[in-house]
């Protein structure tokens, strides 16, 4: 490790272990964000899916999350995080790859892309999962702010350009064939992390003959006996749950309550893409200026009181659009900030052989709430309308800032909080 001083954190430009982390994580969300746009063209462009066929590959492609992501965290922490993300990135390329092996063999039906959905939702919660345990086990702890904001700047990169360049794509060859580039980017990572060379501790054979079930009993136990961790899955639940219900009904708002047209909503909708891209430079910098304490409730009561702004507009003139955009930046940047330093202060508290358990159940208890909130965002819409619905929806975000301070995390200062939890882990 370097010999950097506790004010002045080393750099990991020059960590070579690290950057192919980086590349390859970079070029596993492009095939991710790629994916996402290429599988339902696939079903609206080639097999003429409707509305509720996409609604259900959406929610098939979603389900891994709820089902898996509490064993995926024991497996995290039994295995080499390097391993798990070589694997699971080959299972996305392979398992894209069958489509336009179908198609070309004129056996391509909607049930191929449920069952390609599925593998590939639960292989992407396996690299989730364990990208987020990697960073712990390859760098100081001093560097995970930077290095969070590293990996999370390229999460947001892919978020801008991976959708165009999968609809790009599309444009030039016919859409089974496209999913192809989502394929390539996995089998890059693939190269990238399988020559990272850091050794990994890994439990032992009396640690891995443990039942799954009593480790995932620790993996909640951890959470719920550290008041920081208790804290980060209880707003990352309350947010979770408010902005599935706030985006619900600000997708039908748009279009329905200010009349936009479908290139105004994806314009004003883009813009989350380069606000996130801001706040994960900004997540790297404020909390060694400000303290993470008071960076976190700053940005989350910005991010989630700017939200309150939407059902205030009116018209659909350029005005309107352009507050919309303004809105969303503000939101995309301060949400990444808090992002970014919850998962820095959850790597920093979180013993070492626990990262994975701990990631997994947080990860379980912020989006097992979204199908809940969806329904909430419905119901508060068709009984109350729109412009109310939307009011009390956004409203509820505020409850997660509000968390924040009555808690430990309201209280952090520059420096990342030591785990109390190592010697009884």
């Amino acid at each position: 490790m370097s010999n950097a001083t506790r004010s002045d954190p080393p750099t990991l430009w020059r960590d070579r272990d690290f950057v192919r982390l980086w590349v390859g994580q970079t070029a596993s969300q492009l095939g991710a964000q790629a994916s996402l746009v290429t599988l339902p063209l696939i079903a609206v462009l080639a097999l003429r899916a409707g509305a509720g066929e996409l609604g259900v590959l959406r929610a098939v492609q979603q389900a891994p999350v709820l089902l898996f992501s509490l064993f995926v965290g024991v497996w995290v922490d039994r295995w080499r995080t390097r391993n798990l993300m070589v694997l699971a990135d080959f299972g996305r390329a392979l398992a894209l790859t069958a489509i336009p092996v179908a198609y070309l063999l004129g056996s391509l039906g909607v049930p191929v892309l449920f069952v390609v959905a599925f593998l590939v939702g639960v292989f992407t919660v396996c690299f989730d999962v364990a990208y987020q345990a990697s960073l712990v086990r390859l760098v100081d702890r001093r560097q995970l702010a930077q290095g969070n904001s590293m990996l999370e700047s390229s999460r947001s990169a892919a978020q801008i350009g991976g959708p165009a360049l999968g609809g790009g794509i599309v444009a030039f060859v016919s859409a089974p064939i496209a999913i192809v580039a989502g394929a390539f980017f996995f089998v890059l990572s693939c190269l990238s992390i399988s020559r990272i060379r850091r050794p990994e501790s890994v439990p032992s054979n009396v640690e891995r003959a443990a039942s799954i079930a009593r480790q995932i009993h620790e993996g909640l136990r951890v959470v719920v006996r550290d008041a920081s961790l208790r804290t980060v899955g209880m707003c990352s639940g309350i947010f979770q749950f408010f902005f599935a219900a706030t985006m619900t009904i600000y997708l039908v708002f748009l279009p329905r309550s200010l009349h936009l047209s479908g290139a105004a909503v994806g314009l004003a909708l883009a813009a989350l893409g380069p606000g996130s891209l801001v706040g994960s430079v900004l997540s790297a910098k404020l909390p060694r200026r400000f303290g993470y304490g008071v960076v976190l409730v700053s940005a989350a009561i910005i991010a989630d009181g700017v939200m309150l702004g939407v059902p205030g507009l009116h018209g659909s003139g350029a005005v309107t659009i352009a507050l919309l955009v303004a809105i969303n930046f503000i939101f995309g940047a301060f949400g990444q900030t808090v992002d970014v330093a919850i998962m820095a202060i959850r790597q920093a508290i979180t013993p070492a052989a626990m990262q994975g358990r701990v990631a997994a159940t947080i990860n379980f208890a912020g989006m097992g709430m979204t199908p809940l909130g969806s329904l909430l965002g419905g119901y508060l819409a068709a009984g109350l309308g729109l412009r109310t619905g939307l009011v009390l929806a956004a409203a509820g975000l505020w409850l997660s800032p509000l968390c924040m301070v009555l808690s430990p995390l309201a209280r952090l200062g520059k420096a990342l909080p030591e785990s109390e939890l190592v010697e009884r882990a």
